[in-house]
C-alpha cells in the first residue's frame, strides 16, 4: 500500500514537529535536569572535598583505632591481631602509669592554661586601645606561636638547664638554691607549661583582640556616661561580650592539653622523655601513648590509651554543656 507523502515548496523548510512531541523537548528536558543539578546538586559538590578529607583522614583512623584497641598488636606485625575483647581497656584501668599520666595532663593543662588565658586577655585588653605600634605588638604577638614546639622547647630547655641554666642563674643572685628542674616534679611540670605559655598565649590575644573589636562602640558609650570605670567596662562590657570566644579558647586549650607531646618529649632531652622522666613524674598521656607504641611495640594497648584521651575530651565536653543548661535554668 502506497503512503502518501507532502512536500515543502520550493525555498520553504518542512515543517517541525509540534512543540511538546520530539525536538525542541528533549533539550529543554536536558536544560531542566542541568538546572535541577546545579541548584540542588552544587551545594553538595562544594562541601563534599573536605567529607572525603574528613573521612580519609579523622573517621577511618578513628574506626581503625578502635578496632586495634580490642586486639593484641605488635608494631612490627600490623597484620598478626589476636582478638582480646576490652582486655587492654581493662589493663589500662589498672595500670598506674595510666592513673600517673592522667594526673599529669590535668595539672600541666591546669597550670599551663589558666595563667595563658588570663595574660592572653589582658594582653587583648590593652591592644584593643589606640597605642603607638599597635600594629608591631599585635604581629609580634603571633611570633611564639609561628616558632615551631622542637625550636621553643630546646632553647627552654636550656633555660630551665639545672647547672648553666638563665633561670637558675638569676635565682642564684638573689640567695637562692638552684632548682633540679627536669628531675624534680612540679619544677619541671612548670617548666613545661612556661613553654605552652609562651607559645600561645599571643595566639588566643589576637582571638580576644578580635572579638572585643566586634563590641559596639556604644556599650562603651553608655557605661562611661554611667560613670563606671575602666574596669568596670572591662568586667561588665568586654567580658560579656567575648564569652563565646572565652569559652572557644577554652575548648581548644583543653584539646591541647590532653594532646600535649612535644614540649615534655623535647624537655627530657633523651630517653627520658619518652617515659617523662626517670619517675614519670611529668609523663602526659601523649607520651604514655608513644611510649607503648613506639617504644614497647605495643601498638592495640597504645590505641587503647588514644582512645582513653578521645573519651576523656568527650567527658570534658559533656560536663561543660550540663555545666552551661545548668547556669542557663538558674539565671
Amino acid at each position: 500500500m502506497a503512503t502518501s507523502t507532502t512536500k515543502a515548496p520550493a525555498g520553504e523548510e518542512p515543517p517541525g514537529p509540534p512543540p511538546g512531541k520530539g525536538g525542541e523537548s528533549t533539550p529543554r528536558r536536558r536544560g531542566a535536569l542541568l538546572h535541577l543539578l546545579d541548584v540542588k546538586g552544587a551545594p553538595y559538590a562544594f562541601v563534599a572535598p573536605f567529607f572525603v578529607v574528613f573521612a580519609a583522614f579523622s573517621f577511618y583512623p578513628l574506626v581503625y583505632t578502635s578496632w586495634i584497641s580490642l586486639h593484641q598488636v605488635e608494631l612490627a606485625t600490623l597484620d598478626v591481631m589476636e582478638w582480646v575483647g576490652f582486655d587492654n581497656y581493662v589493663e589500662l584501668w589498672s595500670d598506674e602509669r595510666f592513673w600517673n599520666a592522667l594526673g599529669n595532663t590535668i595539672t600541666i593543662g591546669v597550670i599551663s592554661t589558666v595563667p595563658q588565658l588570663l595574660m592572653a586577655l589582658g594582653l587583648a585588653h590593652l591592644l584593643n586601645y589606640r597605642m603607638r605600634a599597635s600594629l608591631f605588638f599585635r604581629v609580634a604577638s603571633l611570633v611564639p606561636y609561628a616558632t615551631s614546639v622542637a625550636a621553643a622547647a630546646l632553647v627552654f630547655t636550656m633555660i630551665f638547664e639545672r647547672d648553666f641554666g638563665m633561670i637558675n642563674w638569676a635565682l642564684g643572685t638573689v640567695g637562692i638554691d638552684p632548682v633540679d628542674w627536669e628531675a624534680d616534679k612540679w619544677p619541671a611540670q612548670v617548666a613545661i607549661s612556661t613553654i605552652v605559655i609562651w607559645r600561645w598565649t599571643g595566639y588566643n590575644a589576637l582571638l580576644y583582640l578580635a572579638a572585643m573589636q566586634a563590641i559596639p562602640a556604644d556599650r562603651y558609650e553608655a557605661a562611661s556616661l554611667d560613670g563606671a570605670s575602666r574596669w568596670k567596662q572591662f568586667t561588665h562590657v568586654t567580658v560579656p561580650g567575648i564569652r563565646s570566644t572565652i569559652v572557644f579558647t577554652i575548648v581548644l586549650s583543653t584539646i591541647g592539653a590532653t594532646q600535649l607531646f612535644g614540649e615534655p618529649l623535647i624537655f627530657g632531652q633523651g630517653p627520658n622523655g619518652v617515659t617523662g622522666g626517670a619517675d614519670n613524674q611529668y609523663q602526659t598521656l601523649g607520651l604514655l601513648l608513644y611510649e607503648e607504641g613506639w617504644k614497647n611495640y605495643q601498638m592495640g594497648r597504645s590505641a587503647t590509651v588514644a582512645w582513653a584521651m578521645f573519651l576523656l575530651l568527650v567527658l570534658v565536653f559533656v560536663a561543660q554543656r550540663l555545666i552551661k543548661r545548668l547556669r542557663s535554668r538558674t539565671s
